[in-house]
């Protein structure tokens, strides 16, 4: 049986490493919100972040940490970019046809990481990558402390520009009513591509708070993605409240079960939950459309 402190140790570092789950999560659920499609390339565009912060800290020795400030806007307008070029025009409106596009991608873009970097596994060798804080009788890894904070802030600045913002008006008035949007003379497409620019720019940032202490490889997005998903269906689709309070939740389960399962069991509970929620309440903890 394990003591309290460690327990206790373990509640906390999941809280940790869930800020960051839902930070994922967030680019997932503003894209469905607004678009009201999965993307399914967000997986792969994750690994495509992860491998920039990589190549940017083995070429320029750039920290992973402030490799958030060149790498946040370029992968908002790669994703501006993508979706306004991209995506728009091969679906010609239709939403079933942006859940191909979406999956063409995903499949592009792992297969182009492959051809780049093979199927190799990297990591970073950083000086703090398993560097302690002490919290009284507690030891929280610095990495996971430190990305709690900056998922905390960033989260904090995306409900800012959601909700005091111009911008973020057009976003929930699209979401809401795209054909009444348009005749008020939001430009719709602009809006949607801003708002895939923004869901990659959080996987941009997520990307550098994971690197510290994850490895990389092709394939590596695809196994958040799946955590990221249940976090969304669990706090409900669309809600970004939700996807916060899910990734915190869903991180605790996870530090949990590996410390009493072992580390090879610990996203059992996850997908427990994943069921659980379908079965009892599919609308998720915040009541939005699944």
């Amino acid at each position: 049986m394990y003591s309290p402190a460690i327990i206790a140790e373990a509640i906390v570092n999941g809280l940790m490493t869930g800020t960051v789950y839902a930070l994922i999560a967030l680019g997932l659920t503003l894209v469905y919100g607004v678009l009201h499609i999965i993307n399914f390339a967000h997986g792969a565009l994750l690994t495509a972040a992860m491998f920039a912060v990589w190549v940017v800290y083995e070429t320029v020795g750039l920290d992973p940490y402030l490799a958030i400030l060149p790498l946040t806007p370029l992968f908002f307008g790669m994703g501006y970019a993508v979706q306004r070029f991209v995506i728009g025009p091969a679906s010609h409106g239709n939403d079933s046809n942006i859940l191909l596009v979406t999956l063409g991608l995903s499949i592009a873009i792992e297969n182009a990481l492959l051809a780049g970097f093979r199927s190799d596994t990297r990591t970073l060798n950083t000086d703090y990558g398993f560097q302690v804080v002490e919290f009284g009788s507690l030891l929280l890894s610095k990495p996971r402390l430190i990305g709690f904070g900056a998922a905390i802030l960033v989260t904090v600045l995306l409900w800012l520009l959601l909700s005091r913002t111009d911008t973020g008006k057009a976003i929930r008035a699209v979401a809401k009513e795209k054909f009444g949007a348009s005749l008020v003379g939001i430009d719709v497409a602009h809006v949607y591509a801003v708002t895939f620019g923004l869901g990659c720019a959080c996987l941009a940032v997520a990307a550098c708070l994971l690197m510290p202490t994850f490895y990389v490889n092709p394939r590596i997005g695809q196994a958040f993605v799946l955590v990221a998903f249940t976090i969304v269906v669990l706090g409900g689709m669309g809600s970004i409240p939700g996807a916060l309070l899910g990734g915190l939740f869903i991180g605790v389960v996870e530090s949990l079960c590996g410390l009493f399962l072992g580390d090879s069991l610990g996203q059992i509970g996850i997908f427990l939950i994943f069921i659980l929620v379908l079965l009892v309440r599919p609308t998720g903890m915040f009541g939005a459309k699944a």
